[in-house]
This record gives C-alpha cells, sequence and structure tokens, in this order.
C-alpha cells in the first residue's frame, strides 16, 4: 500500500490518442505536495503519512501548526491528509512527490466533496418519476406524493427519500485511467470526470480494485527532502 497525494483540480480537456479517437481526461495539478508528518504503531498504532499541499498564509496558521510545519522543515500547508501505507513504503519527512509516482495506464482512485446543489426537490435529488400531468392533480406535480400510511404504520420510516440538501458530499470515484503525467509542469491527466468544483482538492491514491501497475514505482516517486539534498552534496564533497 503506497501513499496517496492531494492535488488541485483544474478543470477539463481531451486528448487524442494515436488512433484519432478523442479522450476526456481531468487535469489535476500537484502544487508543493509533500510529506508533512509520520504515524507510527508504536507512538499511534497504525503506519502511516501525512501529506500536506498548496501554499498557506503563515498569519492564517494557528502557532502550534506553524511548529510542526517548522518541525518538518517545510512551508505551512493549505490541505492536510493522511494515507496508510506499510512499513517498507513510507516515504521520508519533506519529500515533495511528483506526477510520476503514478505510472501511465494504471487505474487510481479519486476522492473530493461534489458541487453542492443547496434544497433540491425528490426529482432532482433522487430521480423521481413526479405525479401525473392531469386528472386532479394540481401545483404539486414534482412532489414526491405520500410519505408513510396512516393507521399502519403510522410513521414516516427513517431514510425516506424526500426532498432536500443535495450534493456537497465527500464522494470516491474508483477505477480512473491515468492518460498522462508531466513532470515539469506538475501535471496529472486521469481519464473521465472527477467529484468537486474547479480548483477544489481532491485526493489521489492507487486503485483498490484493480491490480498493481508493473511501472508503478515503490515507494514511490518524490524529490529528496533539501536537508538530505544538502547532506548528501556535503558528503560528496
Amino acid at each position: 500500500m503506497r501513499s496517496g497525494i492531494i492535488a488541485k483540480k483544474l478543470g477539463m480537456t481531451r486528448v487524442f490518442t494515436d488512433g484519432g479517437d478523442h479522450v476526456p481526461c481531468t487535469v489535476l495539478s500537484l502544487e508543493g505536495c509533500q510529506v508533512v508528518a509520520h504515524r507510527t504503531k508504536e507512538k499511534n498504532g497504525y503506519t502511516a503519512v501525512q501529506v500536506g499541499a498548496g501554499r498557506a498564509k503563515v498569519k492564517n496558521v494557528s502557532k502550534a501548526e506553524r511548529g510542526r510545519f517548522a518541525v518538518a522543515n517545510v512551508e505551512p500547508k493549505m490541505k492536510l491528509a493522511e494515507f496508510r501505507v506499510t512499513d517498507d513504503r513510507v516515504l521520508p519527512v519533506g519529500a515533495e512527490i511528483t506526477a510520476d509516482h503514478f505510472a501511465v495506464g494504471q487505474y487510481v482512485d479519486v476522492t473530493g466533496v461534489t458541487l453542492g446543489k443547496g434544497f433540491a426537490g425528490p426529482m432532482k435529488r433522487w430521480n423521481f418519476g413526479g405525479l401525473r400531468a392531469t386528472h386532479g392533480v394540481s401545483v404539486s406535480h414534482r412532489s414526491h406524493g405520500s410519505t408513510g400510511g396512516r393507521q399502519d404504520p403510522g410513521k414516516t420510516f427513517k431514510n425516506k427519500k424526500m426532498a432536500g440538501h443535495m450534493g456537497a458530499e465527500t464522494v470516491t470515484t474508483q477505477n480512473l485511467k491515468v492518460v498522462r503525467t508531466d513532470v515539469e509542469r506538475g501535471l496529472i491527466l486521469v481519464e473521465g470526470s472527477v467529484p468537486g468544483f474547479a480548483g477544489g482538492w481532491i485526493a489521489v491514491r492507487d486503485a483498490v480494485k484493480k491490480p498493481a501497475h508493473k511501472d508503478t514505482p515503490v515507494p514511490g516517486k518524490f524529490k529528496a527532502p533539501a536537508a538530505a539534498a544538502e547532506a548528501t552534496e556535503s558528503k560528496g564533497e
């Protein structure tokens, strides 16, 4: 189990194949995606890496959070998330994950918050058919009709599909294929649409219902932390 990433959804485009077919793709951008902290079995009871992305203004970060980022020697991050990993696939603190962390052709699961629709009726929210257009129905053509019986059951059951708040939910879209990666610009193109709005943060991880891709790097592709890179250069001198 490898670490996932936090990316920003930029929007959709399309890529043409050699045969002339076009593939609709969503463009994901990696903006300073770094490992901020570790979670260990000895201290926390499980093994995971905490990943941060984006750049947060220092004035908007609490003093305690600034201290945690200072210990990791990374700048304050706008978005944080944890990814469970196996003991042999823990990335070092401060490592910046690059776009080739995912191989072209592999499948990924994408998690994001869907667009909020506000208060929606049952036809839009649950795909109800609505009431008849005539024969006594007036003013309530798009209503959901009866919500329960009279004496039996004498109540409305829980989880009854009715009008209410729609959208703004955390949703995972599974088995999306990675079409292309651009390491220099930090872009990942995945086939199809992903939940969320343009500019929103989403989490990308290896697909759980697909076998591991043969070209997937283990434990992952990343740039070494600045402190480690400086130590390596000093040893070389």
